[in-house]
């Protein structure tokens, strides 16, 4: 798993009030990567989940219907 810091503004997250890990939907390089773990008993951060700070992570669990590859487009876009 990757630390949990932002995704969007690289916030270490001390404290797990400050925000969480989102699941997005999988695109087919994600369903790729979990057969590949699986087939290799590897373990890792998920490629379609990200940390996000209390800043943005109601935004970004508003998109899980989306693959995350979209959701940083949209929410760097509304990162000032």
């Amino acid at each position: 798993m990757k630390p949990p810091i932002c995704t969007i503004c690289d916030k270490d997250l001390v404290d797990p009030d400050e925000g969480g890990l989102v699941y997005f939907r999988k695109r087919l390089s994600d369903i790729e990567w979990e057969e590949k773990m699986e087939k290799i008993e590897g373990v890792g951060h998920p490629p379609n989940a990200g940390w996000f700070c209390k800043n943005h992570y109601k935004k970004a669990n508003e998109l899980t219907h989306l693959p995350i590859n979209e959701v940083l487009k949209i929410l760097r876009a509304d990162d000032p």
